[in-house]
């Protein structure tokens, strides 16, 4: 459908942000109009303690304003690529917070250059803007002058250009035919093959599928590793301007993430879940009695006629019973995301691929996006999206703005675990071995598979091209397919038929251009794994516990945020038990499989 043909209740309501746009673009004049005061009022002059926190809480109040600002126009636009008017009116207000954000460039800067008494007493008493100049202080050795600063900053609009140039090109320009098989025509779109064809059971219709839609983004190659590799170049050259010693130290510093924890989630991963996914693979080949096991076979459900569907009335009913466990106001909290139109659960021309939860500061909803497929696949998904939505309610709630932008490695936890409690209460509602094995095939075959086993892999593949940038060279889209195929032959070796196309899937992933996000899926399922344990078992003290930790934002760093869940990351136990949970889910599949059959 076309964006203007879609119901409205399946849409969200972006008037939760702004009542309409003149009321955003009054909200955009008072962001420069702040940039301006800051500009104006203290270049030069932050060299008190009051001076400082003033101005900081100012900028917050910048930054809280760019949050809304941005997510009013770039959610509309992120529901229709194709819309002119929609892109054009986001890239407006991008445009207008990096021109905000220009002006107060310096601020960072200036403070560093402050005495360290004076940066002492300013944290003591900064509140919500103590932690900010914690971290400007820890990032003191890889500042420039405020002259390149403030360059970079007004730079900044198009160093976005590649993510820009990647999602123009697939949601936009890239046009799929119709194809036919056993003389029926279906249609094909991006969402479309990502979405439902991925899953098909009719072994036909999903390999010609796979490959009418790697046939088409082949065609996109050379574009997206363009645009690719100006991103990881532009990257390696800010980390040299910063002196960091690799772009993979420059990528992490931010996170306060050890290279060692980064590279230990991608090397056990690899070699300790292989063999229990490749048994895996072998159990789906069995059911669906497939001639081989190939690469366009990997997303099946373990049950081919017990797929059963599912309605937005009765998601929510799943969705309010599985997380009940969290507390009252939780379930009011996904009651008021289905009555209030938090959820787009449109499928459209033009639209955004995948998933994901916005929450803006200060604004009583999340807005989440996804595909709406009527399947139990996509149950799991909005359990995913609410808990980054529960998420922020937390710490949104406890924290100043700056203390909110939590980082990646643990931001997928509290998504990840309403996956695991929605898996739980599955399993108990209904004790038939067919709908059991059906619920542990959507736990592995949809939590499990998309973060332990395709993000991972996304994260293997790109560890090698940030290498290669490393050493100096540029990776085009030959070299990206060959890296890309060789992890996947690492990793399934002759268990998967690896069919021409299976490549190609580095094209496919958004979070390349977001840093190392992929690899922390794993990292954060690693945590909510051990996590859902505890609340399963001991109930309100663990998810008190959680809550304490959801609700500290960005003033821990990920082993403290972990410790507080009552998780030790600085050992590899958790990942370690996690992936032997997984190959126990398999085994049980194994078992009720032999069962069924008998």
């Amino acid at each position: 459908m076309k964006r203007s043909e879609v119901p409205v209740n399946l849409t969200w309501d972006l008037s939760l942000i702004y009542k309409s746009p003149e009321e955003g673009w009054k909200a955009a004049d008072e962001l420069l109009a702040l940039g301006r005061k800051v500009e104006e009022e203290y270049k030069g002059k932050l060299k008190d303690t009051k001076s400082i926190v003033d101005c900081l809480h100012i900028c917050e109040k910048m930054s809280d304003i760019s949050g809304r600002v941005n997510n009013y126009f770039g959610l509309d636009m992120e529901t229709d690529y194709s819309d002119s008017e929609k892109v054009a009116n986001a890239n407006k207000a991008s445009s207008i917070a990096i021109e905000a954000f220009t002006m107060t460039s310096f601020v960072d800067s200036e403070i560093i250059e402050a005495d360290s008494a004076v940066l002492e007493e300013a944290i003591k008493i900064g509140g919500s803007v103590s932690e900010k100049l914690r971290k400007i202080l820890r990032a003191k050795a890889h500042y420039l002058n405020p002259e390149t600063e403030k360059a970079l900053t007004a730079l900044e609009e198009f160093m976005d250009t590649p993510y820009d140039v990647y999602n123009q090109a697939k949601l936009s320009d890239m046009r799929f035919d119709d194809f036919t098989v056993n003389g029926k025509t279906y249609p094909l779109g991006y969402s479309l093959f990502e979405d439902e064809y991925e899953y098909e059971a009719d072994t036909d219709v999903r390999r010609a599928a796979f490959r009418h839609f790697s046939d088409k983004i082949k065609q996109y190659e050379n574009v997206t590793a363009t645009a690719y590799n100006a991103l990881v170049r532009k990257e390696k050259t800010l980390a040299n301007l910063r002196g960091h010693k690799d772009v993979f130290d420059y990528l992490l510093f931010e996170e306060e993430v050890e290279r060692e924890l980064y590279d230990r989630q991608i090397d056990v991963i690899m070699e300790k879940l292989a063999p229990h996914m490749r048994k895996y693979a072998k159990l789906l080949q069995k059911i669906y009695k497939l001639d081989k096991m190939t690469y366009a076979d990997l997303k099946l459900s373990v049950d081919p006629d017990f797929d059963p569907r599912v309605s937005i009335e009765e998601a929510e009913k799943y969705l309010a019973d599985s997380l009940a466990v969290m507390g009252e106001e939780y379930v009011e909290m996904i009651h008021k995301a289905f009555k209030e139109r938090w959820i787009d659960f449109a499928t459209n021309d033009g639209k955004c691929t995948g998933g994901f939860c916005s929450s803006p500061y200060g604004v009583p909803a999340s807005f989440i996006l996804l595909s709406w497929q009527s399947r139990m696949a996509d149950v799991f998904t909005l359990a995913h999206e609410l808990g980054h939505a529960g998420h922020f309610k937390e710490c949104n709630a406890a924290q100043g703005c700056f203390d909110t932008e939590v980082a990646t490695y643990f931001v997928e936890s509290p998504s990840t675990i309403n996956e695991l409690l929605l898996t739980g209460y599955l399993e108990k509602t209904n004790p038939d071995p067919r709908f059991k094995r059906w619920v542990l095939g959507c736990t592995v075959g949809k939590t499990y598979y998309h973060n332990f086993v395709t993000h991972l892999l996304e994260a293997a593949y790109q560890r090698e091209v940030y290498k290669l940038i490393d050493a100096g060279e540029s990776v085009q889209a030959e070299t990206h397919s060959e890296i890309f195929k060789d992890v996947l032959t690492k990793f399934w070796g002759d268990t998967v038929e690896l069919t021409e196309g299976a490549e190609l899937t580095w094209m496919r992933q958004p979070h390349y251009y977001m840093g190392l996000y992929s690899y922390t899926y794993s990292a954060g399922l690693t945590i909510s794994t051990v996590m859902s344990k505890r609340i399963l078992n001991e109930g309100a003290p663990a998810v008190e516990d959680w809550k304490k930790a959801l609700r500290a934002g960005s003033t821990v760093n990920p082993m403290q945020f972990a410790k507080m869940a009552g998780v030790d990351i600085s050992t590899d136990k958790p990942l370690l038990e996690t992936i032997e949970y997984i190959g126990s889910l398999i085994d049980e599949m194994c078992e009720l499989t032999e069962q069924l059959e008998a």
